[in-house]
């Protein structure tokens, strides 16, 4: 069974930056897509970026140019850049595999 440590969240100001980890342990990345999710106060979870087996990087709308998503198949690290944040990106993000894999979930905030 995959396990995963998440590390990296915290609390910033208003254009600030933070890098995500997620590190898996029973596991193998190379064979899975994989994904950051976020759970905003009052929201449901969303995905926010996701990264397929070919390397190929996706985003929502609302971080794109401020967010980078990358995962390095060899340390089975998953992590996300966070640049330029904003108040609206606070909130709960996970590390998720395909198809029904989660992390545990790490606080992003975003204040001034």
């Amino acid at each position: 069974q995959v396990h995963f440590v998440e590390f990296g969240g915290g609390s910033v100001q208003p254009g600030g930056s933070l890098r995500l980890s997620c590190v898996a342990s029973g596991s193998d990345f190379r064979f899975y897509d994989m994904a950051w999710y976020r759970q905003r106060p009052g929201n449901q979870r969303e995905v926010v970026a996701s990264i397929d087996i070919g390397q190929r990087p996706n985003y929502v709308d609302s971080v794109k140019g401020r967010f980078t998503i990358s995962r390095d198949n060899v340390r089975n690290t998953l992590s996300l850049q966070m640049n330029s944040l904003k108040p609206e990106d606070t909130g709960v993000y996970y590390c998720h595999r395909a198809p029904d894999s989660w992390g545990q979930g790490i606080q992003v905030t975003v204040s001034s």
